[in-house]
């Protein structure tokens, strides 16, 4: 069971990845804002959103989703090491990044969440 498990959130982390490597590679930095790391996280924070809406934490299926693919293609140690390498260069657009990119993100998941709830009498 165990076993299954870790296969399953390697398999998801391994897609996850590779598709935020296509990403990164079709987005290039902008003047030096990381737009890939942004789009990731912020479309992985809504998907995130409408996985934990939809399917039971328990199940296999959100672990290899959500715990595999979404973690893998979502990163948080790109997103602050873009940030710290933006500093550098423009500290003010560097601030505007970080609180921009965590804004967005959880308003993505809140929207992720409140667009894939079940509505109170709706056919599921």
């Amino acid at each position: 069971m165990t076993l299954r498990r870790i296969l399953l959130v390697a398999l998801g982390g391994t897609v996850g990845t590779a598709a935020r490597l296509g990403l990164g590679l079709a987005l290039p930095d902008a003047g030096g804002l990381p737009v890939a790391v942004l789009v990731a996280n912020v479309l992985g924070a809504l998907l995130i959103g409408v996985l934990a809406a939809r399917i039971p934490a328990s199940t296999d299926l959100r672990l290899l989703l959500g715990t595999g693919v979404l973690g893998g293609f979502t990163t948080y140690s790109a997103f602050m090491t873009g940030s710290v390498e933006l500093w550098a260069d423009a500290p003010v657009l560097a601030f505007a990044y970080a609180a921009g990119s965590l804004v967005l993100g959880l308003a993505a998941a809140a929207l992720g969440l409140r667009i894939a709830r079940p509505r109170p009498g709706a056919a599921s």
